[in-house]
């Protein structure tokens, strides 16, 4: 059921079946806090199956992580009042984009991206960092009208690339609505859901009718990522904007250390 990269023996298939939902677990915790749940879960579906299709596994992760993402986001919904005028525009260019994207990476790799989006991620680190008050008051700053141009803007790039690349696009989003649209940490994080489950269905809808996916497992660790997700999402609004802050900066720092090690491994050693 688990195909042929799993081992043949009782206790290797035991043991996969608790790295792939010990991943899906923490990344639903860690995604539903702060973005960034597929710099963990897409490495131990490549850890599981080595030789499996990347594509596949994309697909896999989308199929998993997506019902996380929807029960953080109805957690979010009951406590947080979002922007559904921002929100709308959004969502559709997202979806858009994310589809384009999950269609190139069928054909392309995004071995090349790498370096651009650790040079990026350092700088995000360093900002936030810099501004310690950063997204610790939720302050919109732009009229509606403009606002939900930005957000839209925003939903498209990180939708295409979330469909293409992927890892980080979480953490993107929360931070560039803090930035540029001057919501809190908190308030950042419950848009990002939504927009992250425009992104995920758009992607599926390119990745399952092309037989791209594990449904088997994708269900296992679906289950697993809701988990997560429910703890993640009570512990951020119990414990509001500056937890989800410090759980961001940790998302940044590992993202940014294991692409340091990817780009090392492609680009230096290879």
């Amino acid at each position: 059921i688990l195909g042929a990269d799993l081992k043949n023996t009782v206790g290797g298939v035991m043991l996969d079946w608790i790295l792939l939902g010990a991943g899906a677990l923490l990344a639903g915790f860690v995604d539903a806090v702060a973005g960034g749940g597929g710099l963990i879960q897409l490495p131990t579906l490549l850890a599981v199956f080595p030789t499996s299709p990347v594509a596949t596994l994309f697909g896999t992760n989308k199929a998993a992580s997506i019902w996380g993402t929807a029960f953080a986001a109805t957690h979010y919904a009951r406590r947080v009042q979002l922007r559904w005028r921002t929100l709308a525009p959004a969502l559709l260019a997202a979806a858009a984009a994310a589809w384009c994207g999950a269609r190139l990476v069928s054909t392309l790799a995004g071995d090349w991206l790498r370096p651009v989006i650790l040079v990026l991620l350092i700088g995000v680190a360093w900002y936030t960092v810099a501004q310690r008050n950063l997204g610790l008051v939720h302050s919109p700053r732009h009229t509606a009208r403009f606002e939900a141009g930005f957000g839209t803007v925003i939903a498209a790039a990180l939708g295409f690339y979330d469909g293409f690349f992927g890892p980080g696009t979480g953490a993107f989003l929360v931070f560039l609505l803090v930035r540029v649209l001057g919501y809190d940490f908190l308030n950042a994080s419950a848009a990002a859901k939504i927009i992250n489950i425009a992104t995920n269905l758009a992607a599926l809808a390119y990745f399952v009718p092309h037989g791209q996916w594990l449904w088997q497992i994708a269900l296992y660790m679906a289950f697993c990522n809701v988990l997560g997700a429910g703890f993640g999402s009570l512990s951020a609004l119990r414990r509001g904007s500056r937890f989800v802050r410090q759980i961001f900066l940790c998302v940044l720092a590992v993202l940014i250390v294991k692409l340091a090690r990817d780009v090392f491994i492609n680009y230096v050693a290879g």
